[in-house]
């Protein structure tokens, strides 16, 4: 790759490394400079440009970062699309991310162009939250470099989510002479919580004495409940495996795995196994809702993993968890990254007066136009899907029997096209970060131009609105983000959410895509006939 200060005159087909202004606006870092593009900067006074020019053995950034993000992939997990270099990764339910460490640190020391960022190993995760990131530094990678890390990832993704299990759990609690009722009480109730918030369930309860005899009899009926785990919160911490609880699970005829764990608190952890069935002493610093070893453990055996005595024992690094001075806040109060939910508004109530008949009730490849349409978003990671509808509604809403999208009526839609957005905008949820308003009358455009506006969405970055482009011209859909909503409300007539793009040219973001579908809607009879028959 070559990259400097280029002389206007050989800039075609460079990408620009910074934004530059002309007269009719700005051209944003990223964008593949076209003859039309040279010529509005020869207008606006320039002579050369920072670009970077690539050369015949170079992949680009997003070809790079989207091979390197599908081939990581791993059960759990979903690849987005990439954008200027960058191809996240996002759990697909609530678990555990696993992450072969050792081949992130090899990717990583292969070549500076590409770098591989990921949670923690074993970290809990919620749904949509981002798991890794694949980054290009440059605007691409020497394909040797791109060989290279696809062979040391193999057939093996590096990072892959193992959902949480509806496990029916066991739990033991003992008690002495001393104990409160109070305290049987709350070890129950943090117990419960503690499996509910994994996707199970404590379903019997033993309170037993604290002696050998009665938990090797609780702990065996238990095991014969088929519970699993099983859990045994002791009134008295367990110190030595010739201890109470350990001697317990050894008469019940199960094995000790490992005693204690270098995590605190958490240290007085019992490992244990009874015929296959994982069986936890649970140290007492449970009892609080504070984050301690046994979460780590219980979140393990949860999620399906088999824990040994080694994973334990190399819970170490990073195990201290007591609140110190240098650790400002709880990591129980941090805040994931997630993916913002996107949904997808589809307009199809307009009353097709050039077309001389609803357009969108009219066969297009054996189907109505609109339900090929509705099914291209479905395929996309939009959702919700809302379809806005008005002229024959009711045969509009027959044609999309069976899909899976919220239908939304607008009574008003003769009044223009601004009703009916504003209509689509009043049944999204209020969870939404944005959506993509797409015309029901444009069903050439895949999935996966859907996937890259959403892929391109950025409020931090300031990309609030995303619009597709093919050979300079901006095309449909657009995704808006929540910030524009009230604005696109107050609309009026025949006018769509477009009419706002050169108020918010500093939120804009460009999004090349591959075709020109983004162009074409089927306005009239002549256009339907040639993409019938193309």
């Amino acid at each position: 790759m070559k990259f400097g200060r280029i002389p206007l005159d050989e800039a075609t087909g460079a990408i620009l490394a910074h934004g530059v202004r002309h007269a009719a606006g700005l051209f944003k870092k990223g964008r593949v400079l076209s003859a039309a593009d040279i010529k509005l900067l020869h207008d606006a006074g320039l002579d050369t440009v920072y670009a970077a020019r690539l050369d015949s053995d170079d992949v680009p950034e997003d070809e790079a970062a989207g091979a390197v993000a599908r081939a990581i992939a791993g059960v759990g997990t979903k690849s987005q699309e990439p954008f200027t270099g960058r191809a996240n990764l996002h759990a697909q339910a609530p678990g555990l991310v696993v992450i072969d460490s050792d081949r992130v640190r090899e990717l990583n020391r292969l070549h500076e162009s590409l770098t591989l960022a990921t949670a923690a190993n074993h970290e809990r995760v919620a749904a949509r939250q981002m798991v890794a990131t694949v980054k290009v530094i440059p605007f691409a990678v020497p394909r040797p470099v791109l060989t290279r890390a696809l062979a040391i990832i193999g057939d093996e993704p590096v990072v892959r989510v193992e959902g949480f299990r509806p496990r029916h759990a066991g739990l033991v609690i003992t008690r002495l002479p001393q104990t409160k009722p109070s305290l049987i009480k709350k070890s129950e109730a943090s117990m419960r919580a503690r499996v509910s918030a994994l996707g199970g369930s404590v379903d019997e309860v033993v309170v037993c004495d604290h002696a050998v005899e009665p938990i090797k009899q609780a702990v065996r009926r238990l095991h014969t409940s088929r519970l699993n785990p099983i859990l045994i919160f002791g009134s008295s911490a367990i110190v030595d495996r010739g201890d109470v609880i350990p001697q317990g699970l050894i008469a019940a005829g199960g094995e000790i795995v490992h005693l204690g764990m270098p995590v605190d608190p958490g240290n007085l952890l019992m490992l244990g196994r009874l015929d296959g069935v994982t069986t936890i002493g649970v140290p007492s610093c449970a009892r609080s809702p504070k984050v301690n070893g046994f979460d780590w453990v219980l979140e393990r055996v949860m999620a399906g993993l088999h824990v040994t005595a080694q994973d334990i024992m190399d819970m170490g690094a990073g195990g201290l968890l007591k609140e110190i001075p240098t650790r400002p806040a709880p990591r129980e109060d941090a805040k994931a990254q997630k993916a913002p939910i996107i949904a997808a508004i589809v307009l199809a109530a307009g009353r097709s007066s050039r077309m001389g008949e609803s357009k969108m009730l009219v066969d297009f490849r054996g189907k109505p136009l609109i339900r090929v349409t509705v099914e291209a978003v479905l395929g996309s990671a939009a959702s919700p899907v809302v379809v806005v509808t008005g002229n024959q509604a009711e045969d509009v809403r027959a044609a999309l029997d069976g899909l899976d999208v919220v239908i939304a009526d607008n009574p008003d839609y003769a009044q223009g096209l601004s009703t009916s957005l504003r209509t689509g905008l009043a049944a999204l949820p209020a969870d939404v970060a944005g959506a993509v308003v797409c015309l029901g009358d444009m069903p050439l455009v895949e999935p996966a131009v859907i996937d890259r506006l959403i892929a391109a969405f950025s409020p931090a970055e300031g990309r609030l609105i995303c619009v597709p482009t093919y050979d300079g011209k901006l095309g449909n859909p657009v995704l808006w983000g929540r910030e524009f909503f009230a604005e696109m409300s107050q609309l009026s007539g025949d006018r769509g959410a477009r009419s706002l793009l050169d108020a918010h040219g500093e939120q804009l973001v460009e999004v090349p895509v591959s075709g020109d579908a983004i162009l074409v809607d089927i306005d009239t009879p002549d256009v339907l006939e040639r993409l019938r028959s193309a």
